[in-house]
């Protein structure tokens, strides 16, 4: 079959990751363009490309002109946050395929009006949850297939990080509710997707405390949710961007009525527990994971992120972390946020909320 062709839009923090991927799966797609305002920055990626792979695709400051000169199946969008909705719709009224780095977007409007628009154009939406794809991530979730946890009770994810404020310095638009949100929707979103994902991905009710401590920023630099799940299930967030001194974890904890895992490591990586009241051949191939940390909080899934949702677009099905999938994470983060606003519980279904509903004052602290 031929490759598809890719377009990556945005050539910051995160881009490293997507060149790694289309290099990785040459065999089946083409990276024919890298496109950024700031265009030292996407002559760094066309060089970087070349050295992986062999050839350098073409540099463009303005992704729009990329796309009324190339032909271009899919277009990765890897820029800031608040610019990914705008982006996603206008590559699929070009009738591209879109690949969105997480959050897809930053309101229950956007991300719906995404998936409506990418239904009518017959295009697939893939969101860059790539955890989902390490090894101990999916050997967690075919136990859950399995129903090795037997009635699922509860599951905790934690994601204890530092970010100093250099970190927003460099980047201005981090923290902010125009262009960002807090912890919540930048570190930890990842993890509570994991989390949704593992506890049967039908959110009911969420509760939240979050507040803005430690960091000068808008949004919040600590949250904390409650998720009642249509199975009866709870989920417990506990997010930070104020550990002292240095990143030090993101675990996954999975509880039920037969088994328990906990899947921790830098970045949801290492089997630290993997307790179930029955045997399995399964446990053997847990045993032979790597329990080796990855170089950085990014982790390694976005080689197989790449590979299922290249696959998703040539067969017609939904990639594992479709636009419906990558909406939950961030339309949980939307009701925490809106629970903190009111004090008051929030219902998951027929949730209309923003990050541009939030203020500052929401989650100042002192």
């Amino acid at each position: 079959m031929e490759k598809l062709c890719f377009m990556l839009i945005g050539c910051g923090r995160i881009s490293k990751n997507h060149i790694a991927a289309a290099a990785a799966n040459q065999d089946s797609c083409e990276l024919v363009a890298v496109c950024d305002p700031v265009v030292e920055l996407a002559e760094k990626k066309a060089d970087d490309m070349q050295a992986a792979a062999g050839y350098r695709p073409r540099v463009y400051a303005d992704y729009r002109k990329a796309l009324e000169e190339l032909s271009v199946d899919c277009c990765a969008i890897a820029t800031e946050s608040g610019y990914h909705a705008e982006i996603a719709l206008n590559c699929i009224a070009h009738g591209k395929h879109v690949l969105i780095e997480k959050p897809m977007a930053l309101s229950t409007a956007d991300a719906e009006k995404i998936l409506a628009g990418a239904e009518k154009k017959g295009v697939t939406v893939g969101v860059c949850h790539q955890n989902r794809f390490n090894a101990p991530i999916q050997q967690l979730h075919r136990a859950l297939e399995d129903g090795r946890f037997g009635k699922l009770v509860n599951g905790t994810a934690r994601i204890l990080w530092n970010r100093t404020m250099p970190y927003y310095q460099q980047a201005p638009w981090r923290g902010t509710w125009a262009q960002d949100g807090g912890t919540l929707m930048n570190q930890c979103i990842h993890d509570i997707d994991l989390l949704q994902w593992s506890l049967g991905g039908e959110p009911d009710t969420i509760m939240a405390m979050t507040g803005n401590y430690l960091r000068d920023i808008e949004a919040e630099d600590f949250g904390s949710i409650l998720i009642r799940f249509k199975n009866g299930a709870i989920g417990i967030v506990e997010g930070t961007a104020c550990i002292y001194p240095k990143n030090l974890e993101e675990t996954l904890s999975i509880s039920g009525e037969t088994g328990t895992a906990v899947i921790g490591g830098l970045a949801v990586n290492r089997v630290q527990t993997w307790n179930f009241a029955e045997p399995a051949a399964q446990d053997a191939e847990v045993e032979k994971l790597a329990g080796t940390d990855p170089k950085d909080v990014y982790g390694s899934g976005h080689n197989a992120l790449y590979a299922d949702y290249i696959d998703a677009v040539r067969t017609g099905r939904k990639p594992l972390v479709s636009g419906e999938e990558g909406m939950k994470g961030m339309k949980i983060i939307l009701a925490a946020y809106k629970s903190q606003k009111t004090g008051l519980p929030v219902k998951f279904d027929g949730l209309s909320f923003s990050t541009l509903d939030m203020d500052s004052s929401d989650v100042k602290i002192g």
